[in-house]
């Protein structure tokens, strides 16, 4: 399987309290069947990370990969947007 064709979400780490591992909460909008009002649905995912890099409230991509343990079957692709860069720029001004 190429990395092409692997499954890809995006997210918000919500731990990083584990050693190369980071848990991501992924949202998604579902439309009640009966009512029609929209709900916010969220599942968590265990990934890897390989350099530690992840914080709280990082917001992610993770990828789809093959069985890393008995629980992680997904890998940090990119980290999208880190709140640790907004506030070395605050801390520049």
């Amino acid at each position: 399987m190429t990395i092409e064709q692997r499954k890809r979400l995006t997210g918000e780490v919500v731990s990083d309290k584990m050693d190369k591992t980071v848990v991501v909460r992924v949202d998604r909008l579902v439309r009640h069947p009966q009512y029609g009002k929209v709900l916010r649905r969220s599942k968590k995912y265990k990934a890897h990370d390989e350099q530690n890099a992840c914080r709280v409230g990082d917001v992610v991509s993770i990828v789809e990969s093959r069985p890393l343990s008995r629980e992680k079957r997904w890998m940090v692709d990119e980290i999208i947007r880190s709140d640790r860069i907004a506030e070395a720029m605050e801390d520049k001004r």
